[in-house]
């Protein structure tokens, strides 16, 4: 009897196993992940995608497309045309804005990270009365909307005479990346084992070499990714590069096609599109570079 009830349980565990087995299999097959899985990505990437398709397509639509929609596809175009790009290229000036952009990022991104990487290693290592504090405060100050602060920052540039001038670009937007990247390297850095800096530390090492030869190395992610957001920002700023700048050589990209290819209520989205599409590349260049080390840095990877 003993027998039998055993066999029957386990004749039983066995079903019970196979059908949670083919419940399983279930989940897998193809149409489940049909609905799942492809149809969302799909749309997702419909969504994410149709603004630079859009952008792109209206870059090389001929003029009279552009504004009878009515007579032709609006999204497609059998007679592109790249005239939109010679006048950007060169019956305006599109490389010197390019320039201008580039030149102050660069700039403004390389102070803020040397600055807030003193700061963050400061709050997270030397352990002062106050740190949790002090990196709360610096979080907080970048919650500050730019639009508050424009209009004292354009006294103190009018004053000191750098108004019109990159430098003034390059000493403001200091002042919004500095907080999200010392936030940012704080949590990075508590990711690294104490025991490293301590066993450096018994050795005879200083707090600048450890901080050079030891911490910057293990945080190059985190370093990357504050890099990436702080020059993003400085490249596609507005308001203050529509405040500090007035002459039209000494614009940024983002403010220059919006003035120059706008007369009145007459808008060239051909150039539009065009100054729009060829501004957006260095950024994705950047990103489809060092987007793993990005991502590894934001999700808070732990380096040892």
């Amino acid at each position: 009897m003993t027998s039998i009830d055993a066999g029957t349980t386990s004749g039983g565990g066995r079903a019970a196993t196979q059908d949670h087995s083919e419940g399983m299999a279930y989940l897998e097959t193809l149409p489940r992940r049909i609905v799942t899985t492809y149809i969302p990505l799909f749309l997702i990437i419909i969504v994410l995608l149709f603004p630079f398709y859009w952008m792109a397509l209206t870059a090389i639509k001929p003029d009279d497309q552009l504004i009878e929609m009515d007579k032709v596809s609006p999204f497609w175009t059998w007679t592109p045309t790249f005239k939109h790009f010679y006048k950007l290229l060169f019956e305006s000036e599109y490389p010197r804005w390019l320039w201008n952009t580039m030149f102050i990022a660069t700039c403004a991104t390389f102070i803020s990270l040397v600055a807030s990487v003193l700061a963050a290693y400061a709050i997270v290592r030397l352990r002062f009365k106050g740190a949790t504090a002090v990196g709360a405060l610096i979080f907080l100050a970048y919650l500050v909307p730019p639009s508050i602060l424009f209009i004292p920052l354009a006294t103190v540039i009018y004053k000191v005479g750098l108004f019109d001038t990159p430098l003034a670009l390059i000493l403001v937007y200091p002042t919004i990346l500095i907080p999200f990247s010392t936030w940012l390297l704080m949590g990075y850095f508590k990711t690294i084992p104490y025991e490293l800096e301590e066993c450096a530390l018994i050795d005879g090492a200083s707090r600048s070499q450890i901080l050079i030869q030891i911490i910057l190395p293990l945080a190059i992610p985190g370093l990357i990714s504050a890099f990436i957001f702080s020059f993003t920002l400085c490249w596609n700023e507005f308001i203050y590069a529509l405040t500090f700048l007035s002459s039209t050589q000494n614009k940024t990209v983002p403010v220059a096609i919006v003035n120059e290819f706008v007369d009145g209520d007459i808008y060239r989205w051909g150039s539009l599109m065009a100054g729009a599409l060829a501004g957006s590349l260095p950024l994705v260049i950047l990103y489809a570079f060092f987007v793993e080390h990005y991502v590894s840095a934001m999700t808070g990877a732990v380096k040892e």
